[in-house]
């Protein structure tokens, strides 16, 4: 199959989206990206790229064109929507450069914005070929809980058009959770046309035991909790950092944050302004590979999300990876990544927004002996192979595009 992804982001160093990509490759299908200038989490183009520089790519077989967008900054809704649309005009643009080439379907990976959808439909229209639309943030809820904008407001009312426009062109609707699916529907879409598919985790993502200590000074004997990703409003950093403070006084636990975000200087003055120095530490972002390395130094792994209705139906790629891992989580959040942590018996959870109840959860896994600890992870692993498992879920993604086709 000659296949076009369509993406807002596509890096080497960070996406689920290049693991697909570079598999299908080995498959024996011809694949092209079309993807914007990468600039994400931190808000500026990554080193060596540019409006003129690597515009065009090949990377393990896939080739890349990125379209020209203007940088998301940092902490700036107005500049972050100018993101969104500078990359619906680029990536439009850029799309005129490969219209010549063959293409038998277009799979557009949706991390967000929805409006990515839009250049694929233009190409779609053009080309006269399905459209798969993986649909991993659902909007207009989402935009919602992040930006707090009230949902009478017009932007609300620009967007719900803009997303059943995009629905309504999808030959197909492939959603990361079930809690998606009524929403989809609510949108106009017939139930036929929707279709589960959960995000998994990279291969490199196994149990080991790595020989290497990567947490500089924190003490190995310590209880460490490691937080993995961005570093966002939707991660809910105020109520992890108030779990913080209210186990200050227990010197052998510590925090450990990994990733970047648009919350992350914000995070930084609070740890200056609780005096959790000695105990939260933000080590920075790191490179894919190196994550299972890290994971294996800490003894439990953070995941919390607000508490917002569009979050209890979300399973963030984050928790597979987790599970994958074979650790025990820690989670503070409500509705479907609740219950997979409790279905797994893979760790312990508190609703959403409860600062006290991770405290307290904490000292609770941090009196547990090492074989109940050990127990969780173990669980953790069985769960992720019985339901996220990666060539399972990638035969499936093959055998649609293949119907489609047809």
């Amino acid at each position: 199959m000659n296949i076009l992804i369509v993406t807002p982001h596509f890096h080497p160093e960070n996406f689920r989206i290049n693991d697909f990509a570079e598999e299908f490759v080995k498959r024996g299908h011809d694949i092209t990206v079309l993807t914007a200038i990468p600039d994400y989490p931190e808000g500026k183009f990554y080193d060596g790229y540019g409006l003129f520089k690597k515009a065009r790519e090949l990377y393990n077989g896939v080739k890349i064109y990125r379209a020209p967008i203007l940088p998301r900054g940092s902490g700036s809704n107005m500049r972050l929507a100018l993101n969104y649309i500078t990359y619906v005009v680029g990536a439009t643009f850029t799309s005129l450069f490969f219209l010549n080439k063959k293409f038998d379907i277009i799979f557009v990976f949706e991390p967000s914005p929805i409006s990515v959808g839009i250049p694929a439909i233009f190409i779609k229209i053009i080309k006269k070929i399905p459209l798969c639309f993986w649909v991993l943030d659902l909007w207009p809820e989402s935009v919602v809980s992040v930006t707090n904008i009230k949902k009478t407001s017009f932007i609300l009312k620009v967007l719900k058009p803009i997303v059943r426009f995009i629905y309504k062109y999808s030959d197909r609707i492939l959603v990361s959770s079930n809690g998606f699916i009524d929403s989809v529907e609510s949108k106009g879409v017939s139930r036929d046309k929707i279709e589960f598919l959960p995000q998994w985790a990279e291969p490199i993502f196994k149990p080991i035991k790595s020989n290497e200590y990567l947490l500089s000074d924190i003490p190995k004997d310590s209880f460490k909790i490691m937080f993995a990703g961005n570093i966002g409003e939707a991660q809910d950093f105020t109520s992890i950092l108030g779990a913080a403070k209210l186990l200050k006084d227990e010197k052998d636990v510590h925090w450990v944050i990994l990733g970047g975000g648009r919350k992350e200087e914000w995070v930084k003055d609070k740890v200056k302004e609780y005096h959790l120095e000695n105990c939260f530490h933000l080590l920075g972002s790191f490179p894919l590979e190196k994550m299972p390395d890290f994971y294996s130094n800490a003894d439990a792994m953070l995941f919390s999300l607000k508490d917002e209705y569009i979050f209890s139906i979300t399973i963030p790629a984050k928790l597979q990876t987790y599970l994958a891992c074979g650790k025990p989580v820690l989670g503070m959040i409500n509705g479907e990544s609740a219950n997979v942590i409790i279905d797994a018996k893979a760790g312990l959870v508190c609703p959403a927004e409860s600062p006290k109840e991770l405290a307290e959860n904490i000292l609770k896994m941090k009196s547990l002996n090492d074989n109940e600890v050990a127990n969780m992870g173990v669980n953790a692993r069985k769960y992720y192979e019985n339901n996220f498992e990666r060539n399972y879920l990638f035969n499936r993604v093959e055998g649609i595009f293949e119907d489609m086709i047809v």
